[in-house]
C-alpha cells in the first residue's frame, strides 16, 4: 500500500489567536486616504461602513489578537484543517520535490472564506448591527458570509458579479439555503448599478462594481454595515489561522518549507498562508512566497503600485496597492474570485519590498493542472485554487530539471464541486 501522509491536529491545539504581521514588519504600510480630502482617513470616517470592533482590528498593531470563544466554537466545526502530502502528484510529475497542500475545502461552505466570515459576523452582531451587505465574485465569499449570518443572527445581502451569477447558479442556491439575499451586479437596485446598465445592458459586472453597490446600499439603509472578504488588513488577520496551523503541522513531521504558494485575487488566502512565515524570512531563512494569479487579471505582475479605490465608483478609502485601475473589467474567466483590479495593501507592500514573488497563469494551464490534480489526488479544486496547483506544478517541474529537493506547500483554498460547469 502506498504511503499517504495526512497531518491533523487535535482540537485542543487549535489556534487561539490571530497573528498580525504589521507588528514584525521593518517598514510601515502606507495609510489609507479619505477619498474626499486625500488625507489619512480617520476611524470615525470608516464608521459609516464598518462596525467599531472591525475598525479596531483594521488599525491594531498588536502582534496577536485573541480569537473570541464564540468564534472558536464555530471554528471547531472544521478547524484545524488537514495538511496532506500530494504523493500521487509527486509520482505523476516524477519530481524530487516534496509537495504538500493545506486543504481549506473542508469548511462548511467549501473554502477558506469561512474563517473571516464567522469573525466578521460575530463582531458586527456584538456591536448591535442587524444586516451585513457585501459583494461576491464566484460566490464563495457570499456563501461564507450567509452561513456566518445564520450563526450570529444577521441578515445578509449579497451583490454577485453577473457573469458568475449566471455561470455558477449553485453558489446562489447555497447563499439562499443560508437565508442570504443575492442579486446579480450590476443591478437596478442602486444608482451606480443603474449607471453601468445604462452604458451596457449586458454588462458582465466586476468585483469593483459589486463593492460599489454594496457600499451604496449600506449608506442608504439603516443599521447595516459593509463586510469584505479580502484585501483589508483585518481580513488577512483572520486568515492567519491557516498559516499558523500549517507551521505546527509541518513541525510535527519535521519539514521546513522552501516554497509557499497561494492563488491571488485580493490576497486573503495567500496572505493567511504566508504571513505567519514572514518573521522567518526576515531572519534569513531561505523561503520563497509565490502569489499565483490569472494572466487575464494580472494585478501583481502588471499592475501599477499606487493609491487607488477598492471599488469602481470611488466609495472606498484610497489604498496603496498594485492595481489595474478601478475601471478595469476583467475577461469572463471562470475563476471569478480572482477577477479583482486591486490587491491587499499588505501583500502589495511585501511585493514592493521584494519579500514575495508573483506569477501569472493562463486559463488553459490552470485547468490542465486542475484536471491532473483531480485525477491523481482525488479532489476537484475550485478554479481559483487551481492557480496555486498550477504554481506548485510549475515549481516542481523546475525542481526536477535543476535537481533541487524543494519542499513545496500550497493552500488548496477551496473545492470545485459547485464549479463543474467551469470544467465543462
Amino acid at each position: 500500500m502506498k504511503e499517504r501522509i495526512i497531518v491533523t491536529m487535535p482540537k485542543k491545539e487549535m489556534i487561539k489567536e490571530w497573528y498580525n504581521v504589521k507588528a514584525d514588519l521593518p517598514f510601515a504600510l502606507d495609510p489609507p486616504l479619505n477619498p474626499q480630502t486625500k488625507e489619512v482617513i480617520t476611524p470615525e470616517a470608516l464608521s459609516a461602513i464598518f462596525c467599531p470592533s472591525i475598525i479596531e482590528q483594521e488599525v491594531t498593531t498588536e502582534r496577536y489578537v485573541k480569537i473570541p470563544e464564540d468564534v472558536l466554537d464555530e471554528y471547531v466545526v472544521f478547524r484545524p484543517t488537514p495538511l496532506i502530502r500530494a504523493s500521487f502528484l509527486e509520482e505523476y510529475l516524477e519530481t524530487p520535490a516534496r509537495i504538500y497542500y493545506k486543504y481549506e475545502g473542508v469548511s462548511p461552505t467549501g473554502s477558506h472564506k469561512t474563517n473571516t466570515a464567522l469573525a466578521q459576523a460575530y463582531f458586527n452582531a456584538r456591536d448591535g448591527i442587524k444586516q451585513l451587505v457585501t459583494e461576491t465574485g464566484a460566490g464563495q465569499w457570499g456563501s461564507a458570509l450567509s452561513y456566518a449570518g445564520t450563526k450570529f443572527g444577521l441578515k445578509v445581502k449579497v451583490f454577485m458579479v453577473r457573469i458568475s451569477y449566471n455561470q455558477k447558479p449553485m453558489r446562489k442556491y447555497m447563499m439562499q439555503l443560508f437565508d442570504g439575499s443575492v442579486q446579480e451586479s450590476p443591478s437596478q437596485s442602486t444608482k451606480c448599478g443603474q449607471e453601468y446598465l445604462k452604458e451596457d445592458p449586458k454588462h458582465p459586472g466586476s468585483l469593483g462594481i459589486a463593492i460599489s453597490e454594496a457600499i451604496e446600499t449600506v449608506l442608504n439603509e439603516g443599521n447595516s454595515r459593509y463586510s469584505l472578504g479580502s484585501v483589508l488588513d483585518h481580513v488577512l488577520l483572520h486568515q492567519t489561522v491557516i498559516g499558523q496551523e500549517l507551521k505546527k503541522q509541518l513541525s510535527m513531521i519535521g519539514e521546513i518549507p522552501t516554497i509557499l504558494i497561494g492563488c491571488h485575487g485580493g490576497g486573503s488566502n495567500f496572505g493567511g498562508t504566508i504571513l505567519p512565515f514572514i518573521p522567518e524570512k526576515l531572519d534569513g531563512q531561505e523561503i520563497r512566497f509565490i502569489a499565483c494569479e490569472p494572466e487575464s487579471c494580472p494585478t501583481l505582475t502588471k499592475g501599477e503600485y499606487r493609491y487607488d479605490f477598492g471599488d469602481s465608483s470611488g466609495f472606498t478609502p484610497l489604498l496603496m496597492m498594485y492595481t489595474l485601475g478601478k475601471d478595469f473589467v476583467p475577461p469572463k474567466i471562470h475563476a471569478g474570485g480572482l477577477r479583482y483590479h486591486g490587491s491587499a495593501p499588505i501583500i502589495a507592500k511585501l511585493l514592493k519590498e521584494g519579500l514575495i514573488e508573483a506569477d501569472s497563469f493562463s486559463q488553459e494551464e490552470t485547468f490542465k493542472a486542475a484536471k491532473v490534480f483531480s485525477k491523481v489526488e482525488g479532489i476537484i479544486p475550485a478554479p481559483e485554487s487551481a492557480h496555486a496547483i498550477a504554481g506548485a506544478i510549475r515549481e516542481a517541474i523546475k525542481a526536477k530539471s535543476e535537481g533541487r529537493r524543494e519542499v513545496i506547500v500550497f493552500n488548496l483554498s477551496g473545492h470545485g464541486l459547485l464549479d463543474l460547469s467551469a470544467y465543462a
